[in-house]
């Protein structure tokens, strides 16, 4: 169950007037209506300014709300409505009671309160969810409060953290294991007939899902902005900011990356959000050259 609401929308009224707020939050709903279509959810119901909608599982749930994070982000980006809007979000997983269109249980209460519980950008869950997640989404949640449910006690709350915040640089290092890592002066990247070269005079470029990013990637599994690729002294870089991370083939070694930065060296591959193992079709080629 997960419940996203629009962050200061008194002011909107008081800022806009009730049509105009009217239409930025009618827009706003749409977009996470989409997003809950995407993850192949249920929108319950709208309620003012606030979305209701269930996921199969919590995994589903979480990438969901990042995606709508991010969604949102890109939407502000362009202009989609007349002012910039944030969202907060809180989410529980667990049974409900479905009838007449409406849900009810345990869950929904608990989910409402987490809502409640977030502020704007963040996305706040419980312990106990979280715990549902597999160890990579687990590995971005944080400790945030306990809080006293009615009927539940006092629980847990953990904020996931969908934002590119504390990337660390990685202990295993592509370099220890290329061949030919040299002194890279320039990195070409090719996906379907795409190319793109990054060198001294353009030294960075974002790769995702979103058709916005310097290479869009029709993987499902990947965020709208899902990697930054950077040149910084004659190095490359690659900085993961996804939910799902990033996975790069090099000289027949595999290392998943996820809010992590790693050197690239040589020539291998780059799977956004999909393991090798799973056989990934959307591949990025990389090597270095010069």
């Amino acid at each position: 169950m997960l419940f996203a609401d629009i962050s200061g929308s008194t002011k909107l009224y008081d800022a806009l007037g009730d049509e105009r707020a009217r239409k930025v939050v009618a827009t706003t709903l749409t977009l996470l209506g989409d997003v809950v279509a995407r993850y192949k959810g249920t929108v319950i119901k709208t309620i003012g300014d606030e979305i209701m909608c269930t996921f199969d599982d919590a995994e589903i749930a979480t990438k969901a709300a990042c995606d709508m994070q991010e969604s949102l982000d890109e939407a502000n980006e362009g202009g989609a409505t007349e002012v910039p809007v944030n969202i907060r979000i809180g989410y529980h997983f667990g049974p409900c009671i479905q009838e007449n269109g409406d849900v009810h249980g345990d869950a929904v209460n608990v989910a409402a309160r987490m809502a409640a519980q977030a502020k704007a950008r963040q996305i706040i869950t419980t312990a106990e969810t979280a715990k549902l997640l597999p160890s990579m989404l687990q590995s971005s949640t944080r400790f945030v409060d306990h809080a006293f449910i009615k009927g539940k006690g006092e629980m847990e709350i953990v904020e996931f953290i969908w934002q590119e915040d504390d990337v660390t640089t990685m202990s295993v290092d592509l370099s220890k294991v290329a061949v030919g890592a040299g002194h890279a002066v320039q990195l070409r990247l090719e996906y379907r007939d795409v190319a793109l070269v990054l060198n001294s005079a353009r030294e960075m470029a974002v790769l995702g899902r979103s058709p916005t990013c310097d290479i869009a990637v029709a993987e499902t599994q990947a965020s709208r902005q899902h990697i930054k690729i950077e040149l910084r002294r004659d190095k490359f870089f690659l900085i993961d900011q996804s939910t799902n991370g990033t996975w790069v083939q090099s000289s027949g070694v595999q290392v998943v990356v996820r809010r992590e930065e790693i050197q690239l060296t040589g020539e291998g591959l780059i799977s956004l959000g999909r393991a090798m193992d799973d056989n990934p079709q959307e591949l990025v080629r990389y090597s270095l050259q010069g």
